[in-house]
């Protein structure tokens, strides 16, 4: 078998797009797991995203093989990247060729910072970064509830977010996130400059008491980003942020709200949990200890 690799950055042809899709579909029947979930290729398609992908084609059946994407998310030059490879080609090393393509490609853009991404159930993605010098880090859950009509509550008003909440804002993400004060700016400034994003700030009496972001995809309204500022914890703003968005889903016409978590965050689980929301997926996110 003879084999050539690739590697493209965004956006990708459309060409290349159903070539992508096509193969996390076949491997998707092999394993029974959903690896568009891991390989970004919504947004490779995305003018305004950082990212590359690598690609192995069988040249006898000019046919893609193997696959490798890496997505700078925030703009940070911190990429997430993954890997998968036809099921009747993973015994070829074709996957540590997209490994050393995927750090030639991060060497080149300079990335500071690179997290590895492989799904729960993926039967080889947990061993094949171990056995590469990668060790797990944390894992984040995509929970799944209904867009429905829901009951809001009257005294808390939720609009779109204007300059003058930056403070807050940053206050507030500080708080529910551990993030810096430069973290929290560069989340403020992604979620308002980011394509389909909408940040939202929930007001009541005068007084931001919390936030979340929203992005329509097809017949599904994500939700990132919920956090209430902690002066006002415990009195039901996380709740009414969540209703608030499955109304906002179902106004749309839209089926489902789906949104991640880090599985770490008890308090915020246990608020979808009761707002209905079950798993879907887990994604586990590797740092590399060293090269192998």
């Amino acid at each position: 078998m003879n084999f050539s690799a690739v590697t493209v950055s965004f956006p990708i042809d459309m060409e290349t797009f159903e070539e992508i899709l096509k193969l996390c579909e076949e491997a998707a029947l092999a394993d029974a797991v959903r690896y568009e979930l891991i390989m970004n290729i919504q947004a490779a398609k995305n003018y305004e995203m950082s990212g590359f992908c690598v690609l192995v084609y069988d040249d006898e059946y000019n046919k893609l093989v193997g696959l490798a994407s890496a997505v700078d998310m925030m703009g940070l030059k911190t990429y997430e990247w993954s890997i998968v490879v036809a099921p009747t080609y993973r015994q070829l090393g074709i996957g540590q060729s997209l490994l050393q393509e995927v750090y030639k490609g991060l060497s080149m853009r300079e990335a500071e910072g690179e997290l590895a991404l492989t799904l729960e159930q993926a039967p080889f993605g947990a061993m094949f970064l171990a056995n590469n010098g990668y060790q797990y880090s944390f894992s984040e859950v995509t929970m799944q509830g209904e867009a429905k009509a829901s009951e809001q509550q009257e005294n808390i008003v939720i609009r779109r977010y204007e300059q003058a909440d930056q403070q807050i804002l940053i206050e507030t993400f500080m708080a529910a996130f551990g993030d810096t004060v430069e973290e929290a700016q560069d989340l403020i400034a992604y979620n308002t400059a980011a394509e389909n994003l909408i940040l939202w700030v929930a007001v009541m009496e005068g007084s931001v008491v919390g936030t979340v972001t929203t992005r329509e995809e097809n017949a599904v309204q994500w939700l990132t980003a919920l956090a209430v500022h902690p002066q006002y914890a415990g009195r039901g703003i996380g709740s009414t942020l969540l209703k608030w968005v499955q109304q906002l889903a179902f106004d749309e016409g839209q089926q489902h709200v789906l949104l991640d978590v880090e599985i770490d965050n008890a308090r915020a689980l246990s608020i979808y949990e009761k707002g209905g929301f079950i798993k879907s997926t887990q994604i586990d996110y590797y740092v590399y200890v060293n090269k192998a």
